[in-house]
């Protein structure tokens, strides 16, 4: 009886584990809720035991299903990587590689993985899109970009691949004419919570209301990590900034560094992934240039 279980009944218990009904189940997989529940019973009678109690308004998983749910899911996700690299494999090189970049990555180790890249793949064009957040994630999640680099937004999508890049440092910094420069030492949250503090948004709708590395209530939102320095230079709040980028301007005196009584959403550190999604593994042009990127720290 076993033999004959197929992806689709586990992809069905899947589904109705996550979604919590069996009708919203069907509504995912675009099936009728009487075929969800028959895929289902079928399902456990092969197996031999029930892996839904259906005593209540909703079904919940027995104590077998919770054990069965995680070994569903690693058959599928094997499956779906299986199918993805099987794809890749008809597909061969790519015909154009598209990459979504999150603005906290350095630009010259960027620039020289692309410089290497048009080297080693000069017919095949690269379009890059520079964005932050979610606004990174969300051209991968369409299917608009093969891979994405993060680093702002620090979740990777349950539907994606990660692989670890490199660490960018974070400084918080001011003016040296800002009220939080002339303090020194340990600065309390509830001091600076009291001072505006210029943060990144996000163009896309994946983190829409939340925040990340945000200390104050005061906050100024920009679109563009180049406004935002501009912003800083110019004494109109304090924020987090990558230490490349504003190096020069420590040396020069025209930031200087704060120190903050440390926050749990905000790190000494951006840590940088290349994701992609797992039915679309980047193909020989992706995977060379993510070894690039791998290589350049």
């Amino acid at each position: 009886m076993l033999d004959a279980m197929s992806m689709d009944q586990l992809r069905t218990f899947i589904a109705a584990a996550d979604e919590g009904s069996f009708s919203a189940a069907g509504r995912k997989l675009r099936r009728a809720q009487s075929v969800v529940s028959q895929t289902l019973a079928n399902l456990e009678q092969q197996i031999g035991f029930p892996l839904f109690e259906r005593t209540g308004r909703y079904p919940q998983l027995t104590e077998a299903g919770k054990v069965l749910l995680a070994d569903a899911r690693a058959a599928a996700d094997s499956m779906d990587g299986f199918k993805a690299r099987a794809r890749t494999l008809a597909e061969g090189l790519e015909p154009e590689l598209s990459v979504a970049v999150d603005v906290m990555y350095p630009i010259a180790a960027l620039t020289e993985a692309v410089r290497a890249f048009h080297a080693a793949f000069p017919i095949t064009p690269l379009r890059l899109y520079v964005e932050a957040l979610g606004a990174v994630v969300q051209p991968v999640l369409d299917g608009r970009s093969r891979i994405g680099i993060i680093g702002s937004l620090p979740e990777v999508p349950s539907n994606c691949e990660s692989e670890y890049l490199l660490s960018v440092p974070a400084i918080a910094v001011a003016s040296p004419a800002h009220a939080l420069a002339s303090l020194g030492g340990m600065i309390p949250r509830a001091t600076a919570a009291a001072h505006v503090q210029l943060v990144l948004t996000d163009r896309s709708n994946l983190t829409e209301g939340r925040n990340f590395g945000v200390m104050s209530p005061l906050v100024w939102r920009l679109a563009d990590l180049g406004a935002k320095h501009a912003f800083l230079r110019a004494g109109l709040g304090w924020g987090i900034m990558p230490r490349h980028m504003i190096e020069e301007d420590i040396a020069r005196g025209t930031l200087v560094t704060i120190e903050l009584e440390a926050h749990p959403s905000i790190g000494s550190a951006f840590s940088m992934h290349a994701i992609y999604r797992k039915d679309m593994p980047p193909g020989p042009a992706g995977r060379w240039f993510v070894g690039q990127l791998k290589r350049i720290n």
